[in-house]
């Protein structure tokens, strides 16, 4: 890839991560393991659900990566990971719209990539007033992203989406009937998202359907194959041409205590 901010020089393969951990402090160990074992440059976090001065940035450090957080308690919270550099950090909105409590969107430049890490609210049910929010969200995801991002630059937003793009994304479309993350609305939204310039990853590398990242804890959703794809990474279109493979790592949801995500890894030369 050549050579990075101040004549740092960049991998000659760039792995972006994102991964929903429900709970830093209930899973850092599975965490530290994981990005051990795997040693991804980049690596986007959610639902952390800490406050910043309770993030664990040096356990982070040891294993070789600068870290950032935006986080507000014992919800939400968002990170990224980069041993590429990172630098123009963002934490929230900074459209001088309204303030937002939620701590969703954290952004930052890492190596030649703009990343953010994207917490999307759940929505809870299409006649909740946090649907109504969610949309909102989104609509302002995509109104940041066409006032302050360049469309032909190498950016990706990275995160849990709360969205299943499409019905292959969903384990029955039929069951999912009249609940958020499926409906048109929220695809829309997530739709005008991509169409700024933005393409999913995952879908350049795969076509099929019945390939997730999230499983409910309840039910041995995980184990019959009840999940859904709703952890997505968004390149414009310089980034994507350059990623060369889309996986989840399935493995992650395994054994004990593990995230009700998995990771979602783009590998890019």
């Amino acid at each position: 890839m050549g050579a990075g901010v101040g004549g740092c020089r960049l991998p000659a393969v760039l792995r972006i991560v994102t991964w929903n951990v429900n709970s830093l402090k209930a899973r850092l160990p599975r965490v530290e393991e994981w990005l051990a074992g795997n040693a991804p440059e980049i690596v986007c976090l959610q639902e952390t659900k800490m406050a910043d001065g309770a993030f664990p940035a040096g356990a982070f450090e040891a294993l070789g990566y600068e870290a950032v957080h935006h986080g507000q308690g014992q919800w939400n919270g968002v990170a990224i990971l980069s041993k590429v550099g990172v630098a123009d950090v963002v934490a929230g909105w900074d459209d001088g719209g309204p303030v937002d409590t939620d701590a969703r969107v954290l952004w930052a430049t890492c190596g030649d990539v703009r990343v953010a890490s994207v917490y999307v609210p759940n929505g809870r049910a299409l006649d909740d007033p946090h649907y109504v929010y969610k949309l909102g969200w989104l609509e302002r995801l995509r109104a940041t992203l066409e006032r302050r991002e360049d469309p032909a630059g190498q950016v990706a937003v990275c995160g849990d989406y709360n969205i299943c793009p499409d019905d292959r994304d969903v384990w029955s479309p039929e069951a999912w009937v009249g609940n958020t993350h499926v409906s048109e609305p929220e695809r829309d939204a997530l739709r005008a998202i991509e169409a700024w310039g933005l393409e999913d990853v995952f879908r350049r590398h795969h076509e099929e359907g019945g390939l997730y990242s999230f499983w409910d804890y309840r039910g041995g959703d995980f184990h019959q194959g009840r999940g859904l794809r709703i952890d997505l990474i968004l390149a414009t279109s310089a980034l994507a041409a350059r990623s060369t493979d889309a996986v989840v790592d399935r493995n992650a949801r395994k054994g004990q205590k593990p995230s009700d995500h998995a990771p979602v890894i783009a590998t890019f030369s």
